[in-house]
């Protein structure tokens, strides 16, 4: 499928330094460590985490993300950070960015993504790490535009968009192409953000 998007938005600063440490009033983002994996097990094996997901996961698949997760900050630098509490060292979940694998009106792109335990539910946590992320993005490495998508019945991961100052045009809605015609979750919204909108929040 041709891209209406430029490719420039996925060049970046090389001479920024890779995978960096993020920090934000109240949580760390940061590479993942084994001890990890089981939480984050615990996490994608929730049905209500999964909520809006095709599935829940098996701990084999669930690491098998961790390892494909760490696999792309390799490759590019940046990734889905493991999202913790500065506090008590708490593991929560993640929040980061990522390149969406198939084709779509608005690839090739970056995206931002998080999911959060349900223990961690309500206390701004998501917003708080992408808001870091998306600075990380535009400021560090100078992405010109992020984008965020989720199933249209995904309202609390849409909020967050919303809160993050992400702006929505029902023009972008798509059929996610991994899920097949009459699944209940292929129908998508799309979020953006561009880098004159993140300068101008």
């Amino acid at each position: 499928m041709e891209s209406s998007v430029n490719t420039d938005c996925l060049i970046y600063d090389h001479r920024v330094p890779r995978t960096p440490l993020l920090r934000t009033g109240r949580l760390i983002l940061r590479r993942w460590q084994h001890g990890d994996r089981e939480p984050f097990a615990a996490m994608n094996a929730d049905p209500e985490v999964m909520e809006h997901f095709p599935a829940t996961m098996t701990r084999d698949e669930s690491d098998a993300l961790i390892d494909k997760i760490e696999a792309g900050f390799g490759e590019r630098g940046f990734g889905l950070w493991a999202l913790e509490i500065a506090e008590n060292g708490q593991f929560i979940g993640f929040t980061g960015l990522s390149v969406p694998s198939f084709a779509a009106h608005f690839t090739p792109s970056v995206e931002i993504g998080w999911r959060v335990g349900r223990s961690s539910w309500g206390h701004g946590y998501a917003s708080e790490a992408a808001r870091r992320a998306l600075s990380f993005a535009f400021d560090e490495i100078g992405l010109r535009e992020v984008v965020s998508f989720t199933s249209t019945t995904n309202i609390r991961s849409q909020t967050v968009m919303q809160r993050i100052g992400m702006t929505y045009d029902p023009v972008d809605d798509f059929d996610h192409p991994l899920l097949n015609e009459g699944h209940p979750q292929r129908r998508h919204v799309l979020w953006r953000m561009s880098t004159e909108t993140w300068r101008a929040r």
